[in-house]
């Protein structure tokens, strides 16, 4: 019988072990021994031979010699290949590109036959069904001798190879209707299910999900089949989250919710109308449930926490967005209801999630970040403003602030993206007609993304690795450019609404006075520039800050060119007067205070 190497080395160190001990056992028994004197220890005969081997003493005597190292002759069996790249080539991908050449032989040879007519439809499906059957059974020999990526590797061959004769049964060559093949497809998933649950092996679970979701695809006939479609899923999902219940195999009810979203958005693309508004909504809550569900599971049957995390999050942020592309069309009352009823829900799972763990704390702290999130975005669906780019703005902060709670930079990297995404869409999408100025929405929303860039900053500027100090920068670079960009705005909406109008808006009196209202706002806008980049001087040197300073100068140098090039030549003189003066003004004292160095700023070693 041979044994492997790893089940030598095993054996071999049990062996040592057990010398030690009984050399330690007695050892001890030898110290417990009461010392005998010349006169009353027994005589030791010739003919005694155990007693003739003097014993040493446990006191005066020599030291017990330690356990002899066993130098055993190794069995002949092959040596255990090192975990390199060598070995990961030969081990595994030899044996995939092997089972590939063979497939491929196979089926050239197939495809010969199948044009020269040797063998039928009815003999291809069979030759396809007996081959993936027999593959999986082969593979059964190689899982019993340890060879287990070998054995999976063969099972994902003879599955997809049954899948596969199903599918040109129904699609290719009309030899079974639709209901017997998804019939015998589930039958082949539930087998696989069974078999990854007996092995303990969750790569087969996966082989399983994957089949099961790529069956609605192979049979589809490109009808409108939606209570079909969508109750094979739930059945499937409810499948998973056993699967989850019972195993904490993670990767699964990831796996199955991919699998849900992407043929729910098939689907929704191709045939979705508002008449089907009802059932839509039903049953994308009950895919939304069984993926809440589960992360508290993860979390408590292993330490998954990262996973059960982003579950959750792009489990919520999926189904709003599904309500919100169904419902908001309709209702923005229903929708905004609708909204603060899934923030109660969230906080209910808040409630609900047990443990000690950090893991469910972190899970416990998204729930109530997506509560938030929720909140806040209900109440500008119904007041029918930007509620998208406010709830983009208030989730990263939620995100973030649960990503420093929880030391979590996972969240906070949900948090950038959730931020960059609000401010973009601030930027490149949301078209405002402000009635007034500055009291109005356009700079409610701005000041929303201003805060929510603070906060970034701040919370970014506290961790130690530079790449979050870089973050910090970089949002405090966005902060300043966004807020100056809407006082632009604001000074631009006050001009235009002085600018002439009508039928007579080209008449000589009319451009003269649309070039005056041009001069002084762009004046206005050198003036502007001027004091913001004051502003921000002061304040780098209130907070000793370098890195808020270059930002100063930054914008002061823009402006300074502006004056220079563009208002020297369009200005009327009284404002090119203005802007000269105002900028050698501003110049002048911030170079005085750089020069007699008030705050005492650290010398540039030290910056």
């Amino acid at each position: 019988m041979e044994i492997s190497q790893e089940q030598f080395e095993r054996l071999l160190e049990q062996i040592r072990e057990l010398t030690a001990r009984v050399y330690r056992l007695e050892e001890k028994l030898e110290s417990n021994k009461p010392r005998q004197t010349p006169e009353t220890q027994p005589a030791v005969t010739a003919s005694d031979p155990v007693r003739s081997q003097p014993r040493p003493s446990a006191v005066s005597g020599p030291a017990i010699p330690p356990a002899p190292r066993l130098d055993l002759p190794r069995p002949t069996v092959l040596a255990t290949p090192p975990a390199d790249l060598e070995s990961r080539i030969g081990s595994h991908w030899l044996n995939r590109i092997g089972i590939a050449a063979v497939l491929v032989g196979v089926s050239f040879f197939l495809n010969y036959a199948f044009e020269n007519g040797w063998i039928g439809p009815t003999g291809r499906i069979v030759i396809g069904l007996i081959a993936g059957v027999a593959v999986v059974w082969w593979s059964e020999y190689f899982r019993k001798r340890d060879y287990f990526i070998f054995s999976y590797t063969l099972k994902a061959l003879g599955i997809g190879v049954v899948y596969l004769s199903l599918w040109a049964a129904f699609q290719v060559y009309h030899l079974l209707p639709s209901g017997v093949v998804f019939t015998f497809m589930v039958i082949v998933t539930g087998l696989t299910c069974a078999m990854a649950i007996v092995q303990d092996a969750e790569i087969l679970a996966a082989f399983a999900i994957a089949g099961g979701f790529s069956t609605p695809v192979l049979l589809s006939t490109g009808q409108n089949r939606e209570i079909e479609l969508f109750s094979y899923l739930a059945v499937l999902n409810v499948g998973i989250l056993a699967l989850t219940i019972a195993k904490a195999w993670w990767r699964i009810p990831f796996l199955g919710f991919i699998g849900t979203l992407a043929l729910y958005i098939a689907w929704y693309n191709e045939f979705y109308d508002r008449s089907q508004l009802a059932p839509t909504l039903v049953f994308a809550s009950l895919f939304f449930a069984i993926f809440a569900v589960a992360p508290m599971f993860i979390v408590r049957q292993s330490d998954s926490g990262n996973i059960a995390v982003a579950l959750a999050l792009a489990n919520g942020v999926a189904y709003f967005l599904q309500a919100y592309a169904m419902l908001n069309p309709v209702s923005k009352d229903g929708m905004a209801w609708f909204t603060l009823l899934l923030a109660a829900v969230y906080l209910l799972l808040m409630r609900i999630a047990t443990g000690a763990s950090g893991e469910a704390e972190k899970l416990r702290l998204i729930h109530l970040a997506l509560a938030i999130g929720l909140i806040t975005v209900a109440i500008p669906i119904r007041l029918e403003a930007h509620a998208m780019t406010i709830g983009w703005l208030v989730e990263s902060a939620a995100l973030l602030w649960v990503g420093t709670r929880s030391k979590l930079d996972l969240m906070n990297w949900f948090a950038i993206l959730a931020l960059a995404l609000g401010v973009g869409r601030l930027v490149f999408w949301d078209d405002f007609a402000p009635a007034q100025l500055i009291f109005n929405e356009r700079m409610i929303i701005y000041g929303v993304a201003v805060a929510a860039l603070g906060f970034c900053a701040y919370q970014s500027s506290r961790h130690q690795d530079e790449t979050w100090k870089t973050v910090a920068a970089i949002a405090l670079v966005a902060l300043n450019l966004l807020a100056l960009r809407a006082l632009s705005m604001e000074v631009a909406d006050f001009y235009a609404q002085q600018m002439p109008a009508g039928r007579n808006v080209w008449s000589p009196e009319s451009l003269l006075r649309r070039r005056r209202i041009l001069i002084v706002r762009d004046f206005t806008y050198s003036a502007l520039w001027m004091a913001y980049g004051a502003m921000l001087m002061a304040i780098g040197f209130w907070r000793r800050s370098a890195f808020v300073r270059w930002q100063a100068l930054a914008l002061i140098a823009f402006t300074t060119v502006k004056v220079f090039v563009y208002d020297t030549s369009e200005l009327d003189r009284i404002y090119r007067i203005l802007s000269f003066v105002a900028l050698g003004v501003v110049l002048l004292a911030i170079s005085f205070a750089y020069q007699r160095n008030w705050l005492k700023l650290p010398s540039q070693k030290t910056a």
